[in-house]
């Protein structure tokens, strides 16, 4: 796509038409209900009205190949447009990576039922942080999804490792900035991968790499489904003697809300 062709595509556009590609791109799959949570939570009488306006806009884009839709429905059949799951098209793709000056193509193809569920618990808690900035809640200093929150650090032994979190976030409230890194569960590992991935933090946390950058180290919380997980979860980190258990949190979906608002409420390496 050249740059003629860009703008002239652009021209086409408006400004909520590019924001959700460029949420797509952010996120690589939401939901119409996230799109619509997103970007018509404003304007519209009733949430009936908000998503069908925000159905018209997605299938206008999708007619022109901008958008596309996955072939599975989240929910089944039954759970209607809102269960309908998007990605960029093609055509979305190449406009977006020409607007950022990008070279390598990333493609974008039907993922599988576990991708596409991790995804989306993501992206469930990136609307979240937004819902919370347009409430006035918080103030989002800045979100960075996968890759881009992904830390290289050298280990103990002097080995390249890498810490692959799900999202990093930095809010603010009040006098105080938190700082997050985030991990949707969905009860699919087993509580010993989350305390490897735990001690993979610590470990990141020892090279002092962010809080030199930072001056403090992010609170890391799992965000899980219901309190039988947290209860597992918070178990199998408290059995490990090795676990800083100061630098970690397990919460519910429901609970994950008043935590990001009250940023915390500890820990003190979280805040600045």
């Amino acid at each position: 796509m050249n740059p003629t062709d860009t703008a002239s595509l652009l021209m086409r556009l408006s400004e909520r038409d590019v924001a959700i590609l460029e949420s797509l791109r952010a996120h690589r799959l939401l939901t119409t209900v996230h799109i619509r949570r997103l970007h018509f939570a404003i304007g519209h009488a009733t949430i009936p009205a908000a998503s069908g306006a925000t159905l018209r806009v997605l299938v206008r884009l999708e007619s022109h190949n901008l958008v596309t839709r996955l072939a599975r429905r989240i929910g089944g059949v039954r759970a209607g447009s809102s269960g309908i799951c998007w990605q960029l098209g093609a055509t979305g793709e190449r406009l977006l990576r020409t607007m950022h000056g990008q070279k390598q193509r990333r493609r974008y193809i039907e993922p599988s039922l576990a991708f596409t569920a991790h995804t989306l618990a993501v992206a469930e808690l990136a609307v979240r942080l937004a819902e919370l900035r347009d409430r006035q809640t918080i103030e989002v200093i800045s979100i960075q999804t996968e890759p881009s929150c992904w830390r290289s650090f050298v280990g103990p032994h002097g080995s390249l490792e890498w810490l692959k979190p799900d999202l990093y976030a930095v809010t603010a409230s009040g006098d105080y900035e938190d700082h997050w890194f985030l991990e949707a569960d969905l009860a699919t590992e087993h509580p010993p991968v989350v305390v490897r991935k735990a001690k993979i933090y610590q470990r990141y946390a020892a090279t002092g790499a962010h809080q030199a950058r930072h001056g403090l180290f992010p609170a890391v919380v799992w965000i899980v489904p219901d309190t039988a997980r947290q209860e597992t979860l918070q178990a199998a980190l408290s059995a490990d003697s090795a676990i800083q258990h100061e630098l970690f949190r397990v919460v519910t979906v429901e609970e994950f809300d008043q935590l990001i608002a009250s940023g915390g409420p500890d820990p003190p390496t979280a805040r600045g």
